[in-house]
């Protein structure tokens, strides 16, 4: 249900009120600290769960608040404190142990974080959020089968959930589909809970015979090809359903899959996409592994990845076919993709990598990663030690016609137009004579905010072009319908 934000304002005021006259009471602190956050009012969230805290050190509710808030601020160090505290004083308490397994999971600690998620459900066998916590975890891990019952234990609830709005003007409703893992893009945080009613729906446990929430426009955030099929498949049929503008349609998105996008966008000139296979795990142990390879165009060296993975977890370079035991023992799933070494090494012997969002039909410059190493995560020592590397990303992002060249540039806008996507992104190097070397092309690309070190000042305003285009992207869907 919608939250009217006069009642949520006069119900703050009457329980300040009471305060005044019990001030020592801790459940009217909670009961404000929890008010402020749901008007949006963060900080003094913060502070007023602090509060709590001060009175009653071990009050559950104030700990998780607190970490969740610490959480979303960007302050995960913070919130895994505070969650541990939870624990630590209510060991018997399911949520604190979910809460801590999110952030274990998030950061790519998978025993930990199953230890928490599986704590939880020794609690409460039935705590949905646990369940869906292990469903993720068990699909980062590959087991397909054992993700998808936990996460239908998660998901009982075959309803549309609606999200609180705020705003005083008539909102804007978004249906948003979501399958509730990793490869959906991470554009919640962008849907002003001021400006939209958003809905969001999970086709995976969607009751096929309920009729859609009301909505002015679709968001398919489910963004990842590889992981996500089934949740798409089904994405596709419910769109059947619907007159609205759909964002990055569910039929679009399927065909973005690592080794198919890589086969299209190699036809583009200016682009050098690699050759990348999918092979199960018992032929890439075989004695006929290195021929199995060559007869998809694959040689060594050459990387091995379990599919939907991201953020380079599960990624590794194999030299010699020799060391593919070695790769197979750390890498899970009974699918892995093989792919084509491309050498984005510049004149320097650094490696580069660019990320293009493509919004809207107009490309926007995100980040550039330099590094010595061939796996290139953003967040590097590269970048925050060396200030040339901050420098020339800094002109990237000034100028990026400049940067890239005309050659790539093109290259760019008919990749775009293949991808036929919303919102979607690039990662590419270049190659000495100025080509496109395509990374990945998909819309499951993160816009990755910079630390509060005024080092990375340079990146805020790039990343604010990106999400106002988002927002304008909304904005002009909407238009069309009610122009319609």
């Amino acid at each position: 249900m919608s939250i009217d934000p006069s009642k949520l304002d006069g119900t703050l005021r009457e329980v300040e009120a009471r305060l005044e006259r019990e001030p020592e009471c801790v459940d009217l602190h909670f009961k404000r600290a929890c008010l402020l956050a749901e008007t949006g009012d963060t900080e003094d969230a913060k502070r007023a769960y602090l509060e709590v805290l001060a009175r009653s050190p071990a009050h559950v509710g104030a700990l998780n608040n607190l970490g969740t808030l610490l959480y979303l601020t960007g302050y995960r160090t913070a919130a895994r404190s505070a969650y541990t505290e939870a624990i630590a004083r209510h060991p018997d308490h399911p949520m604190a142990h979910v809460n801590l397994g999110n952030i274990f999971l998030e950061a790519g600690d998978l025993a930990p974080a199953r230890e928490h998620y599986q704590a939880a459900l020794a609690l409460d066998s039935g705590f949905a959020e646990a369940h869906r916590g292990l469903g993720n975890l068990l699909a980062e891990l590959g087991h397909e089968e054992a993700a998808a019952r936990h996460q239908r234990l998660g998901l009982r609830d075959q309803r549309a959930t609606e999200l609180p709005y705020r705003g005083e003007a008539e909102p804007v409703q978004v249906l948003l589909l979501v399958s509730g893992r990793r490869g959906d893009v991470p554009i919640r945080h962008l849907l002003d809970d001021k400006v939209f009613r958003t809905f969001v729906v999970l086709p995976n446990v969607y009751d096929p015979d309920a009729p859609l929430p009301p909505h002015d426009v679709v968001f398919n955030a489910i963004g990842d090809a590889d992981s996500c099929g089934l949740a798409l498949d089904r994405a596709v049929t419910l769109m059947e359903r619907t007159f609205a503008p759909v964002i990055n349609p569910p039929a679009a998105v399927l065909g973005t899959g690592r080794a198919a996008i890589s086969r299209r966008l190699s036809e583009i000139p200016g682009v050098v996409a690699p050759v990348i296979a999918n092979l199960s795990r018992d032929v890439l142990s075989s004695t006929s592994a290195e021929e199995a390879l060559g007869h998809r165009g694959l040689q060594f060296p050459l990387l091995l990845r379990s599919p939907g993975s991201h953020n380079g977890r599960h990624f590794l370079r194999v030299e010699k076919a020799d060391g593919l035991d070695a790769a197979l023992s750390e890498l899970p799933g009974e699918e892995l993709t093989a792919i084509q070494c491309l050498d984005a090494r510049g004149g320097d012997g650094k490696y580069r990598r660019y990320r293009v969002m493509m919004i809207g039909g107009w490309l926007y410059p995100l980040h550039l990663a330099v590094s010595s190493h061939w796996k290139i995560p953003y967040v590097t020592e590269d970048m925050t030690e060396d200030v040339q590397h901050r420098a020339e990303e800094a002109e990237f992002l000034r100028d990026m016609p400049e940067a890239l060249g005309p050659g790539a540039m093109a290259a760019l806008a008919d990749i775009q137009e293949a991808l036929g996507l919303d919102y979607a992104g690039i990662d590419f190097g270049l190659s000495a004579s100025g080509e496109v070397l395509l990374f990945e092309a998909n819309a499951s690309m993160t816009l990755v905010a910079p630390g509060r070190d005024r080092r990375w000042d340079y990146r805020r305003a790039a990343i604010q072009r990106v999400e106002d285009a988002v927002r304008k992207m909304l904005a002009d869907k909407v238009q069309v319908t009610q122009v319609h």
